[in-house]
């Protein structure tokens, strides 16, 4: 035949030192993806914390109107009723409503998923693909 043969380099390595070699790339490989996951969840941490800030901030801000509207309906009731009733309705008023959102909040933190490093999850599913299907050539 009169073919061009391509040859491999002469560098041969045993399979000793191939595994070794994978063992290393695979070592780093995992050191990269837990070094991603972790910047991932601090950066949803720093936003969680500014964002419940601003909600501990907005609730504050929310407490003082809710007390001053209490204390208005307490003196437009108070010309109908005496004082102490107008004042018991409004306080049996904000406790029912107290506790439907305590029901509802109980219920929402109950269906709510842990926070998942979801970029760090997706790239060591596409690296475990990638190794699964090398391994297969």
């Amino acid at each position: 035949m009169t073919g061009t043969i391509h040859r491999l380099p002469e560098e041969h390595h045993s399979v000793g030192e191939l595994v070794g070699q994978a063992t290393e790339q695979l070592s780093e490989l995992v050191r990269q993806e837990v070094r991603l996951a972790k910047e991932e969840l601090a950066q949803k941490g720093r936003r969680a914390g500014r964002g419940g800030g601003l909600l501990g901030a907005a609730g504050a801000v929310a407490y003082v109107g809710l007390m001053a509207l209490a204390g208005a309906g307490v003196a437009a009731l108070s010309l109908e009723l005496s004082v102490w009733a107008s004042a018991l309705i409004v306080a049996g008023v904000l406790f029912a409503l107290a506790g439907v959102l305590g029901l509802t909040g109980r219920a929402q933190l109950g269906r709510a998923a842990p926070p998942l490093p979801e970029e760090t999850l997706n790239s060591v599913r596409a690296d475990v693909d990638e190794i699964k299907e090398r391994a297969h050539r």
